[in-house]
């Protein structure tokens, strides 16, 4: 631009393009990359090597310098706030990355925030996020199934995605993103299905939409709470409700049940058979349990799509237990541990399950 007008003749000073520089620069928008680690940050012994290997092990730095188209659609920016595996990722590191998120988009000269993480458990990360920042700039998390080192590696395009959508004004107020594969996925939603195909991400009702070669094609929205509509706010929350998931099956027995209340649990996470079913040999320590004080909330461990309908499998009302409604078990376990930091009221609970 400034070439073109010196060309024309007209007479433009150093201080005037500095200034058109700088508008330029601000008008790409600005976009903080907090990176945890994960695949996307992974190495393998050779370019081979795309489901073994090693994770989190590539820095910041280095995964937007490996990925130079950034600096065509946004002003980029990278903090390291951890370098672990996403199995690690624990209440107290939760917490810590919250907490900078919703710093960092108080902030005038950020206008969205990009999370790198490990696909193990970053559908739980971005429902946390979800539930708890308060805010309408886009907040998208990403990831890969394969290291960077790989053919047909995966990360630097999902990247690229995941900055050019979180620097679109058409995401903001839609709540936290995944973008995935190319595409944009609520964070409510969207779940691992597979662990070694790149389309390893999938939401049970669609994702939102595409992101085509820096461009969102939008299908769908966010019709649940979130964010701004949230109750919920990072900073007024110093830790999360113990909550615990214990898996159902037909010839389980009740040990688990009894050892995670005696650790402190304040919530159990039953993820039953189909519509949350419960074996007949717990159904009476759940009942024991939820006596003594324990929320009993019953989800579903089907793949893609449980859905617990209340007082359809189980008398909910009368043994005063939660439903999980649409969330896997370990979505559920995030939202309990959530909203326990505020209630400890079961038909509250429910309604937070029904609203969110």
């Amino acid at each position: 631009m400034i070439p073109t007008l010196l060309r024309r003749g007209g007479r433009l000073s150093i201080a005037a393009a500095l200034l058109t520089v700088s508008v330029l620069a601000c008008a790409k928008g600005n976009i903080v990359i907090l990176a945890t680690g994960g695949t996307i940050a992974g190495s393998g012994a050779s370019s081979a090597n795309s489901a073994s290997y090693q994770s989190a092990k590539v820095a910041v730095d280095q995964l937007i310098a490996a990925v130079p188209e950034l600096q065509n659609v946004a002003s980029v920016r990278g903090e390291q706030v951890f370098q672990i595996g996403s199995e690690s990722f624990n209440n107290e590191r939760l917490l810590q990355l919250g907490k900078r998120v919703s710093a960092l988009l108080k902030q005038n000269d950020v206008d969205g925030v990009v999370i790198t993480h490990g696909t193990d458990t970053l559908e739980e990360t971005a429902y946390f996020l979800n539930l708890v920042i308060p805010s309408t700039k886009p907040v998208v998390v990403v990831g890969s199934m394969r290291p960077g080192t790989a053919m047909s590696a995966d990360g630097k395009l999902n990247l690229y995605n995941a900055v050019s959508l979180a620097v679109s004004p058409d995401a903001r107020g839609k709540g936290v993103l995944v973008s995935m594969n190319d595409e944009i996925h609520t964070a409510r939603d969207v779940a691992k299905s597979v662990n070694i195909k790149t389309e390893a991400f999938r939401s049970p009702w669609g994702p939102l939409g595409l992101v085509v070669e820096g461009k969102n094609y939008w299908f769908r929205a966010p019709v649940k709470r979130h964010t701004t509509a949230s109750e919920f706010n990072i900073d007024r929350i110093e830790k999360l409700a113990s909550v615990e998931v214990v898996y159902g099956y037909g010839n389980m027995n009740e040990q688990a049940y009894r050892a995670y209340v005696g650790n402190g649990a304040a919530a159990i996470i039953h993820a039953g058979t189909g519509n949350g079913s419960v074996a007949s040999q717990i159904v009476p320590v759940l009942q024991e349990l939820r006596g003594k004080g324990v929320q009993i909330i019953r989800s579903s461990r089907v793949t893609g799509g449980g859905f617990v309908l209340r007082n359809a499998e189980q008398p909910d009302d009368k043994y005063d237990w939660i439903v999980a409604h649409d969330f896997n078990p370990q979505k559920a376990r995030i939202l309990a541990a959530v909203a326990m930091t505020r209630t400890s009221d079961s038909k509250e609970l429910q309604r937070i399950f029904w609203e969110y």
